[in-house]
């Protein structure tokens, strides 16, 4: 593995004193254990999410104004450990109680849950809002039922919004919890990932192969086909959306068109030209849109397609202000 790393297994927290030093007009590093919170605290309902590192820039990479007011990384593709959430949680809360975003794996969903009732017995509430929307698989050796995977960073915009705004911890879980119901992914791997301890990637495909339904930590997907046009392959991941989370004419949405570390723009661009085609012949209306690296995989060569129903209160949410290292508008 050619990288620009030392000590392999100090990768995780080199990377964190660096994020937080270029950052530190937003955020503040913790450790032992390790956690990021805002350099300025604030008033309301705390946001809280995290898991394991290797997405960059989520999680950390979106704290600050208008999103999360904390986010616990782990180590490389591995849950944060109760004792860190916990820490999280006891030190972005200022009394009016915590929102945790928690991607459906097993690991976090156990890890976070601990810490969630211990943070309650030390008289914090907490409450807890499941993402799980990836359409390529039920279950895998990572979940019990459906992966979080990029949709994670819809809920967790809205989520901030809604408590940026002065919503109560009713109204910031009412908000998560509908935006995690809403939003379907699917994504698709050319190339697999390399865990910089492990040095060499998590799964070959040949030139001919493409893995179709790819977890965001390398887990196998729906099925390994053959590799084809941008628009054919787009295609497949567009009807599987589809298929499980039907739209109307009519129907407006926000689409995020992710990559996954290490796909360049234009390839972005040519699968969101695409989608949008897609979209537009039948007759959704495109209200919001991102496309980029937002929730990587390490260096995979790939794509996901996120696509979740707004109307006009959502889209007020998406568009509120947001203030980030890693995502900034309206500010």
């Amino acid at each position: 593995m050619k990288a620009l790393i030392n000590n392999p297994q100090d990768v995780v927290v080199e990377v964190l004193e660096g994020f937080a030093r270029a950052n530190s007009d937003l955020v503040s590093l913790y450790k032992d254990p390790n956690w990021v919170g805002r350099a300025a605290p604030r008033q309301g309902v705390a946001v809280v999410s995290g898991g394991g590192s290797g997405h960059e820039p989520l999680h950390a990479g979106f704290v600050g104004d208008g999103m999360l007011d904390a986010a616990v990384p782990g180590p490389m593709f591995t849950s944060p450990t109760p004792d860190a959430v916990l820490a999280a949680i006891e030190g972005a809360d200022n009394g009016a109680g915590v929102v945790c975003i928690v991607k459906n794996y097993t690991g976090d969903v156990l890890n976070f849950e601990m810490a969630a009732e211990l943070a309650e017995a030390s008289g914090h509430e907490v409450r807890s809002v499941l993402v799980a929307d990836d359409v390529a698989v039920e279950d895998s050796t990572f979940t019990a039922g459906r992966r979080g995977v990029a949709g994670t960073l819809l809920v967790e915009k809205v989520a901030g919004a809604v408590a940026a705004s002065g919503g109560s911890l009713d109204e910031v879980e009412a908000a998560a919890n509908a935006m995690a119901e809403s939003v379907r992914s699917m994504g698709l791997a050319l190339r697999g990932c390399t865990l910089p301890h492990v040095g060499e990637p998590g799964f070959e495909l040949s030139d001919q192969e493409v893995e179709l339904g790819v977890g965001i930590h390398g887990e196998p997907g729906r099925s390994r086909v053959d590799m084809a046009s941008a628009d054919e392959l787009t295609d497949q991941l567009m009807d599987a959306i589809l298929a499980d989370k039907p739209l109307d004419a009519g129907d407006a949405v926000i689409l995020l068109v992710n990559g996954m570390g290490a796909t360049p723009g234009y390839q972005l661009d040519i699968v969101f030209r695409r989608v949008a085609q897609r979209l537009d012949d039948a007759g959704i209306v495109i209200a919001r849109n991102l496309v980029g690296n937002y929730v990587t995989s390490l260096d995979m060569e790939g794509v996901s397609i996120t696509i979740a129903k707004a109307d006009e209160n959502v889209l007020a949410l998406w568009d509120a202000p947001v203030h980030t290292p890693a995502w900034r508008k309206g500010c």
